[in-house]
């Protein structure tokens, strides 16, 4: 068998087809030994990543007072969904808001409801069998991959969520990956920048934090609403390239 060599320049392209690129370097993760308690010990880009709240606390997510806590009925019209889109509920938990978008979304759409823990996709199944709901895939994801498919998803959303990935820049690559051209990203985040916001510290963000960590990504800023809601920022990206 012959044996070529490849040029230094050629090997650098091969090893960039065969792994895959990006379009920013990534920002790298810290470590504290001293940090809060609700956190993990892991730091992003200044930011201490919270501890995932487990299937044990299901029940907390279906709480009635997250009626006045958190106005999902004004969230949704703040997300402006479209009958016949596909979408993406990441940490999905017990499917309190997956169940009230799948009859927006319509038989001709799709709610993909992603989660790392079987369990909570147990209680959410549970929960759709219910209602009859039926447009709803359940995704088994994983700490660094949400498991969708490449330009699947019309929009991805996070409620309460995104403070927990224990790899953040790697879930938000691969979201953006599952997106669509021009595909939307819906942060909602209790608001650190309010004290008397009454949630542990590792499990708020200021709309800043979110937005500098987005940088690396081919994301644009599209808008931040912070009045809407009573406890929460709606911050809203899109899908650049």
């Amino acid at each position: 068998m012959m044996h070529r060599r490849i040029k230094p320049l050629a090997q650098l392209i091969l090893f960039a087809v065969l792994v895959g690129t990006t379009t920013a370097e990534h920002p790298g993760y810290t470590f504290s030994g001293n940090h809060p308690a609700d956190a993990t010990g892991k730091v992003f880009m200044g930011r201490h990543i919270s501890h995932v709240m487990g299937h044990q606390g299901a029940s907390w997510l279906e709480r009635a007072e997250r009626e006045t806590e958190e106005k999902p009925a004004t969230l949704l019209d703040l997300m402006d969904i479209k009958p016949g889109e596909h979408i993406a509920d990441i940490g999905v938990g017990s499917g309190y808001h997956t169940r009230r978008i799948a009859p927006i979304v319509g038989d001709e759409g799709q709610v993909y409801a992603v989660d790392i823990q079987p369990e909570m996709l147990e209680i959410l199944q549970e929960g759709l069998a219910a209602e009859g709901i039926t447009n709803v895939t359940s995704v088994l994801g994983e700490i660094e991959d949400p498991k969708l498919s490449p330009t699947s998803i019309d929009m991805a959303f996070m409620v309460d969520v995104y403070h927990e990935f224990s790899h953040p820049y790697e879930m938000i690559a691969a979201i953006c990956d599952a997106l669509k051209p021009g595909g939307r990203i819906i942060f909602v985040e209790y608001r650190k920048e309010d004290p008397t916001v009454p949630i542990k510290p590792s499990h708020k963000m200021t709309a800043a934090q979110v937005r500098k960590e987005m940088e690396p990504h081919p994301l644009e800023w599209v808008s931040t609403d912070s009045m809407s809601l009573p406890w929460q920022h709606v911050i809203v990206f899109r899908k650049t390239s």
